[in-house]
């Protein structure tokens, strides 16, 4: 019988409502539908100080190590902030490190206001890489996030819809990967 993978989305939006969170939320439900066991980690409900290098277990830094560490795969999401990841996603991922990534799989999601975040999503991909994790090659960056939903929720747009619950279920179907057997 094969073990049921465990996959966890990082939030890296602190606003409510969030695109980035309803984004997450219906990749995390691809994967549930896929046969995972899913937990969204919503960072305005984590006590994560600024990141001291000095003083690494700050809050609920160690829960934070836990949570990732023990996941068989992570989806990150953010917001496009001036071509860059969010603040609060940034400040997450300073917390984590090799320990929790290595040989991960991580699917990587953008929302943006405007047109622009493949910057973003190039700096979220050399992040995991630098703690060896595994990024799909599918990633997903949704322009005029503020647009793309109904009032529901639920994606205006067909394909968008279908490229978001891909990652979903391609973070469930390669969570089990092992990347140093290939």
């Amino acid at each position: 019988m094969q073990p049921v993978p465990t996959v966890v989305a990082i939030c890296g939006s602190l606003g409510d409502p969030s695109t980035t969170q309803r984004a997450l939320g219906h990749a995390l439900d691809a994967a549930a539908d896929a046969g995972a066991e899913t937990e969204l980690i919503d960072l305005r409900e984590w006590d994560l100080p600024l990141f001291d290098p000095d003083d690494r277990d700050r809050g609920d830094a160690e829960k934070l190590r836990r949570v990732v560490g023990e996941a068989d795969a992570v989806i990150m999401g953010t917001p496009v902030y001036h071509g860059m990841v969010s603040s609060a996603l940034k400040n997450a991922f300073d917390y984590l490190g090799k320990d929790e990534f290595a040989g991960k799989t991580v699917g990587l999601l953008a929302t943006a206001g405007g047109g622009s975040y493949a910057p973003t999503l190039e700096h979220l991909r050399t992040g995991v890489r630098t703690v060896h994790g595994w990024t799909l090659p599918h990633e997903v960056g949704i322009r005029g996030a503020s647009s793309a939903f109904d009032a529901d929720g639920e994606f205006v747009d067909p394909d968008l819809a279908a490229r978001v619950e891909k990652l979903g279920r391609m973070t469930a179907e390669y969570a089990l990967i092992e990347p140093e057997k290939l």
